[in-house]
């Protein structure tokens, strides 16, 4: 879907290049399914009001789109309804996606200005492929992660809740199965409190859905974005690639599959593969 912008509250229209909408939607896994994300192109002569109320009118993480000096294709910003965010790995995915559909692109290997730094891009067929830095993990703090989540201590699989970060921090809980992670029921108004305590920007749990092809289901629960949970979250995936490791629960030389956003009714998946400087995190985009 493409619109041409005209702020909705104020009625201002932006000269010309006149910014345009691209409603995509990211990593799908079946009907319905991706996480929506408005990709603004032409998004220089925009201020940080307009972008925010663009998020705020949609609801979803949203992408921006600038020029950039070499060595940068060009550059990105983020912002959810609350406020701007360093990085959206869902969201470049898209943006990248949505200048490749425009015949805006002249290659298909990119580099990226974010205001969390460079990231590389790559096109392949009808998949989009980003870069993230390697995760620092760590145990995650005692707080009441259980009761927050409404669950108790045999609801937990046997490895510990962590916290894991490559652009930004999210907290990891392992639960004993897939059928507890569906019906999970939060205290949605104590997660900003306890991501405050863990030093998290959002929870994910996640369980074991098939091991044999390394795949994992998981939601997120973010810390303060403007919604209660997110359809499908590459930076919180890339997170959970490295705690699976750190846990032994992967083999690095074979790409994890994480599935988000069923108990939304937008299934989606993100496909990560772990390199020595990195990973790659990407999937399909309509």
């Amino acid at each position: 879907m493409q619109e041409t912008l005209r702020l909705p509250h104020t009625g201002k229209a932006v000269p010309a290049l006149s910014p345009t909408i691209h409603l995509v939607h990211v990593f799908p896994d079946g009907p319905s399914g991706g996480n929506p994300a408005p990709i603004v192109v032409d998004a220089d002569t925009m201020s940080d009001a307009e972008m925010q109320e663009i998020a705020k009118t949609y609801g979803h993480e949203s992408a921006f789109i600038l020029p950039a000096a070499a060595p940068f294709d060009f550059a990105l910003r983020f912002w959810v309804p609350n406020h701007e965010m360093p990085m959206c790995g869902h969201a470049t995915v898209g943006a990248v996606h949505t200048l490749h559909r425009l015949n805006r692109l002249t290659r298909t290997r990119l580099t990226i200005s974010t205001p969390s730094g460079p990231v590389q891009a790559r096109i392949a067929d009808a998949a989009v492929e980003i870069t993230q830095p390697p995760a620092t993990v760590t145990p995650a703090p005692p707080t009441d992660v259980l009761e927050v989540l409404g669950i108790t201590e045999q609801d937990l699989a046997a490895h510990p809740v962590q916290n894991a970060s490559t652009s930004r921090v999210k907290t990891l809980i392992p639960l004993a199965s897939q059928a507890i992670l569906d019906a999970l029921t939060p205290d949605f108004s104590r997660i900003p409190e306890l991501c405050d305590q863990l030093g998290s920007t959002g929870l994910y749990p996640y369980a074991p859905s098939d091991p044999a092809t390394q795949t994992f289901d998981a939601r997120q629960f973010p810390r303060s974005s403007g919604y209660p949970e997110d359809a499908a979250t590459g930076i919180a995936a890339a997170a959970l690639a490295y705690g699976l490791l750190d846990n032994h629960l992967i083999n690095p030389d074979r790409p994890v599959h994480v599935r988000q956003g069923r108990a939304m009714g937008k299934p989606s998946r993100i496909t990560l593969r772990l390199t020595p400087t990195g990973l790659w995190l990407g999937g399909q985009v309509h």
